[in-house]
């Protein structure tokens, strides 16, 4: 498989913390990778210098042979970046489908304050991505008043709105029940495969990674430890005493 984005020797350091120290990572296309870590390894400030939201100090990204390590956040997404964040980054006083109607106003850069989003000409799209996602019945709900789980889900479906080819994601079970977060993951894994959409996901549950990611980087230290498949890098005796607690 061909490498849709190369992160090469990232460093950043942020007065005495050094938050990346020569993070180097290759995605290939329809990956599905997680990365675990500790808490302050570095993995969500790897995912800002990836998306534009910070900038190294050095080292470089490429993104589909495009290099844009100093691109703006708004010109990464419209090459193809997509980003959910780990607390939803949403409307919560609009409706579901008004959330997504600004996502495709933002991608057709067709919003006004005279359009009536309802109108759009691609509205159907968005309620059929919401079908996709299992929550077409819940498109004219208020997002203040739907729960966690869902509002994650409502926060991916704003980011594949935008039709990203590769997309990162903070956390996407955090705050999701125990009960939820497998039925949360199953319908994302499955919109991502009828995308052909590649994802890089930070997830602190072991589980979830074991059963979604193909492929998995352990962050120390502002870069990657270890890689390998799930199997591989949960088993390693370092994985298993500094990130998943169990000693050996």
């Amino acid at each position: 498989m061909s490498a849709i984005l190369e992160a090469d020797d990232l460093n950043l350091r942020f007065g005495g913390v050094q938050a990346a120290a020569g993070a180097t990572l290759t995605v290939r296309a329809n990956e599905r990778i997680a990365i675990i870590g500790p808490n302050g390894a570095g993995k969500t400030t790897f995912i800002n210098l990836c998306t534009g939201y910070l900038k190294p100090q050095s080292g470089r990204v490429i993104f589909d042979g495009r290099d844009v390590t100093r691109l703006s956040p708004r010109a990464i997404t419209r090459l193809g970046i997509g980003r959910s964040f780990q607390i939803p980054q949403l409307f919560l006083d609009n409706t579901v489908i008004d959330n997504l109607l600004l996502a495709l106003s933002a991608r057709e850069g067709s919003w006004s304050p005279f359009l009536v989003m309802e109108r759009h000409p691609k509205a159907e799209e968005m309620w059929e991505l919401l079908e996709l996602v299992g929550l077409r019945d819940i498109g004219d709900r208020v997002v203040r008043e739907l729960p966690e789980g869902m509002r994650k889900l409502i926060d991916i479906a704003v980011a594949l709105a935008l039709e990203p080819k590769l997309i990162f994601m903070d956390e996407p079970t955090s705050g999701v029940s125990s009960t939820e977060k497998f039925q949360v993951m199953d319908t994302l894994t499955r919109v991502l495969d009828a995308r052909a959409t590649t994802a890089v996901f930070v997830e602190h549950d072991m589980d979830v990674v074991a059963r979604y990611a193909n492929r998995v980087a352990v962050w120390s230290g502002g870069r990657i430890a270890l890689e390998g498949t799930p199997e591989e890098v949960l088993n390693h005796p370092d994985v298993l005493e500094t990130v998943i607690g169990v000693g050996v």
